[in-house]
């Protein structure tokens, strides 16, 4: 009994020291002395506007038919949900109040005005490379530009414990470091911009790099180990491979990545989920300067070891059975009755409009969740003025859980696809996510799914 005594106080006093630890180091990360800056200048709010579009603030900000930087959205964790914040200078419920140097510590170091820590969903590791500068012309343009709006925060759904913030001060010490952009000597100028753009402002590697047990991303450059960008699961998508390997953008070309990039389509495949309010919100509005640079940069990055560069050869057998009416399969026949008006018999649907299901990397993928997802829920791709119309998916969430791993793993290996094969149980896990996800906060106070 007095082991017990003596170890609860141990625990007590090293809990109250990590606690006190926690309340210093958070103001440490805020920065001191700061440039006094014209947050009325044009040339300065324009530049942040720019970077705003880079650092795809909006879409994390803003709920679908809400107020811009209004915050609510609603992203998914392990654990539950954490709202975004509203982020427009509005002094009671936005950031209107927040000085230069603590926009800076938030925006850098994760490091909210009264010095308590954010949560990772906000990509602060990433953000941390930017320099000064460019958060002084984005602070001009949130505080001069940005329309202020009236909408108060919601709390997570992380349970008690787990949603105490001041652990995060030691993770942040630990996992997001004060760090700067270290260009590659005998790179281009226009892989280091593009490199740039990836690691810090689009921060890339928030989705596309595996997270380890503490959340952290494994690798924040490529400098840091062979994880980075080398795919990962998000809220319920697979976030493909970056790199160089068959599943990864080897099957890409440059020009392919840079169209993507701008319109979220090619004529093979098309943005959904994430990816498309990336393009929709962000990519679409970079200059064509930075979408070449981004592209050069992710092409020339090299396979993760040990992944292969190709993929076996393998005939087209499937297109003629279908057009003779041989459905080999319940999937064949299920393609026919529900896809085949879209996606063709030869599985080459139509160039920008219906995305191909033969030779698309996000079908042949290891991991099946996105295909699964976007069966069960459907999605609708970025409008962009490159593309009138916007297409939309139909949600398929009447099938049964048997029928739609018959007909993925139809699609996954017919044509010249291979890849391994899904079973009901796993179309019925992602149906229980997507049936438990946090609804999204709306401006009025209710709820957007």
């Amino acid at each position: 009994m007095r082991t017990l005594h003596k170890s609860l106080i141990a625990a007590a006093v090293i809990l109250a020291v990590a606690y006190g630890g926690a309340s210093i180091i958070p103001q440490t990360r805020i920065p001191d002395n700061i440039a006094n800056i014209d947050i009325n200048d044009n040339e300065l709010i324009q530049r942040g506007a720019y970077i705003a579009r880079t650092a795809d603030c909006v879409a994390c900000h803003t709920v679908p038919n809400g107020k811009e930087y209004a915050g609510g959205l609603a992203m998914q964790t392990p654990v539950g949900a954490i709202y975004s914040t509203n982020i427009t200078p509005d002094k009671e419920t936005g950031i209107g109040n927040y000085s230069l140097g603590q926009f800076i510590g938030a925006v850098k170091h994760g490091v909210r005005a009264d010095g308590k820590a954010l949560y990772p969903a906000m990509p602060y590791p990433s953000y941390a490379i930017m320099p000064d500068e460019d958060i002084e012309a984005l602070y001009a343009y949130f505080m001069s530009s940005v329309e202020p709006v009236r909408q108060h925060n919601a709390d997570s759904t992380i349970p008690p414990v787990l949603n105490w913030r001041w652990p995060m001060a030691w993770w942040q010490l630990v996992f997001a470091p004060e760090r700067t952009f270290i260009p590659d000597p005998d790179a281009s100028a226009a892989i280091n911009r593009g490199a740039y753009l990836v690691e810090g402002p689009g921060h890339c590697s928030a989705c596309h790099t595996p997270r380890g047990i503490a959340y952290q991303e494994l690798a924040l450059r490529l400098g840091d180990g062979d994880e980075f960008l080398s795919g990962a699961l998000i809220d319920g998508w697979r976030a493909k491979s970056l790199r160089g390997e068959a599943r990864g953008l080897a099957s890409w070309t440059q020009a392919e990545l840079e169209e993507f990039l701008t319109t979220g389509r090619t004529d093979k495949v098309a943005a959904f989920g994430a990816m498309a309010d990336v393009v929709q919100h962000s990519t679409q509005y970079f200059t064509p300067e930075d979408i070449s640079s981004m592209a050069q940069y992710l092409k020339q990055l090299p396979p993760v070891k040990g992944r292969a560069t190709e993929l076996a050869t393998k005939s087209d057998s499937t297109t003629q059975d279908l057009l003779n009416g041989n459905y080999t399969s319940r999937g064949a026949t299920l393609y026919t009755e529900h896809c085949t008006t879209c996606h063709r018999a030869d599985g080459q649907g139509v160039a920008r409009i219906f995305p191909a299901l033969d030779a698309n990397s996000a079908i042949f993928a290891n991991n099946a969740q996105s295909v699964i997802q976007i069966t069960l829920e459907g999605g609708k791709m970025p409008a962009t003025p490159a593309d009138r119309m916007a297409f939309t998916m139909p949600a398929f969430n009447h099938l049964s859980d048997a029928d739609i791993a018959e007909v993925i793993n139809f699609i996954r290996n017919s044509w010249t696809n291979q890849a391994p094969p899904v079973n009901a149980g796993d179309v019925a896990k992602i149906r229980h996510f997507i049936s438990a996800k946090a609804p999204h906060i709306t401006p009025a106070g209710g709820h957007h799914e």
